[in-house]
């Protein structure tokens, strides 16, 4: 999400970065730039305007021109505004009612409203040590209770049984009923898709609002819309008290439009971000670590937190003291390293998460992918036991049976093989000298066309 954002955002600042006074002129030109960027995001214009007025008016005051480095200050400035646009702070779910705490989610059709009542589940249940249980009230889509029921058994929910040929009204009430009984601390509610200009389905919504008397109205709405999802989110809130918003496919919206629009627009916080497919690929909205993001200063603050939830910390430690031994990094140890990142979210997440990635060409992002890491999986997969421990013994015939067993080439092996002799100089320099050592084996690690995967 917001790579050519962070382009041209980053073209735009790189001229004034290094200014060592500002003037009105370089101030004028620079924001020229900058509100081609965001209108070329499918940034509202009304969002747009009021952004840049602000900029310029705090980039002429008195904060920016006594700076020792305007051009940076500048660059501060854009970095508070878009905070600024975007919320202050992260918004939590507010779950504090007499159990259960009910959560509706409404929103347009094909917006992921059903996968992200799962994604909300397992965050609620891991994060929040919730006993969550989850309810469709959508009677009118094919299959639309089967597929909760699916994900509800995937995520480890409890789900309330309803029937196509019920009233979405008395499938609230029983589900409500059912929460209470069993004490589940939370009930969420999936409505069906629909349209804002709809007035029997928006009636439907209003009805199921009272019954319900949810803490949480939360709006669905598919980013890759631009800023057509902050209009549809504010036609919605007229008709139905919206507490918050959550954008989905982020992961395949490469402009950020709509999570730059809406919070104006609508005047509702953006609390989570639906960032692939996976169940637990749904992130709290920090406005903060996003604009940091959109400026290429990355996100350290969500990689390590992604990594204290994710990373298997006794593996991580087993995996110290055999490199301390110096016991070697054997295959085994290099397909775990890559189960791990692949639990994180894969490599493009978390290269998205890192600073300067936005100045890395795409012809090394695009080697830097997770079909690429998938196929490293597979071709270890394909071994013994015996030459994943020791790689050593893997010969000519035995390169075409692993080749032939994970449905790749042999110059797919040979690649993985060179690879982890790469890593294996590393985890040794690591063992020998520490951090200097291993910046240094990092180095000799990367090819000239690109990264290491």
């Amino acid at each position: 999400m917001f790579d050519n954002l962070t382009e041209r955002l980053g073209q735009s600042l790189k001229s004034i970065r290094g200014q060592a006074r500002l003037s009105e002129e370089n101030i004028k030109e620079a924001m020229r730039e900058v509100r081609m960027a965001l209108l070329e995001a499918d940034v509202a214009l009304p969002v747009v305007r009021e952004f840049i007025s602000r900029v310029k008016e705090r980039a002429q005051g008195q904060e920016v021109i006594k700076s020792l480095t305007p051009g940076q200050a500048l660059v501060k400035v854009v970095q508070d505004e878009l905070v600024t646009v975007m919320g202050e702070a992260n918004e939590t779910l507010n779950l504090a009612a007499t159990p259960p705490a009910v959560i509706m989610m409404a929103g347009l059709q094909g917006a992921g409203k059903t996968t992200t009542v799962a994604k909300l589940s397992k965050f609620l249940a891991d994060n929040e040590k919730k006993k969550v249980m989850v309810v469709s009230a959508d009677v009118y889509r094919p299959a639309a209770i089967d597929q909760l029921q699916t994900l509800a058994a995937e995520v480890g929910a409890e789900f309330f049984p309803s029937d196509p040929s019920q009233n979405p009204l008395s499938i609230v009430k029983g589900a409500i009923s059912e929460a209470k009984t069993r004490f589940m601390d939370v009930l969420i509610i999936d409505t069906a898709g629909r349209l804002h200009v709809d007035e029997e389905m928006m009636n439907e919504i209003s009805q199921l609002h009272k019954v319900a008397n949810p803490v949480e109205t939360l709006f669905v709405v598919d980013s890759m819309t631009g800023q057509d999802a902050a209009n549809t989110a504010k036609a919605f809130n007229e008709q139905l008290p919206l507490t918050g918003i959550i954008l989905t496919k982020t992961d395949g919206d490469a402009r950020g439009g709509a999570a730059l629009s809406i919070r104006q627009i609508t005047g509702k916080p953006i609390k989570f971000l639906g960032v692939g497919e996976k169940t637990d690929a749904l992130e709290p909205f920090h406005p903060d670590r996003v604009a940091s993001r959109i400026l290429g200063m990355g996100d350290i603050l969500s990689l390590v937190e992604e990594a204290e939830k994710k990373v298997d910390k006794e593996k991580a430690e087993k995996l110290a003291q055999k490199i301390r031994k110096g016991k070697g990094f054997d295959l085994e140890d290099f397909r775990d390293q890559l189960m791990q990142m692949n639990s994180m979210g894969g490599v493009g997440a978390m290269m998205e998460k890192l600073p300067g990635m936005s100045n890395v060409p795409d012809a090394v992002k695009s080697k830097a992918n997770d079909k690429e890491m998938d196929k490293l999986v597979a071709i270890i997969n394909s071994m013994t036991p015996q030459e994943r421990r020791y790689p050593a013994v893997i010969n000519g015939s035995r390169k075409r049976r692993v080749a032939a067993g994970s449905g790749l080439q042999i110059q797919d092996v040979n690649r993985l093989l060179k690879q982890h002799k790469q890593m294996q100089k590393m985890m040794k320099k690591v063992s020998k000298g520490g951090l200097k050592n291993m910046m240094r084996g990092m180095g000799g690690m990367m090819p000239k066309g690109g990264m290491p995967f």
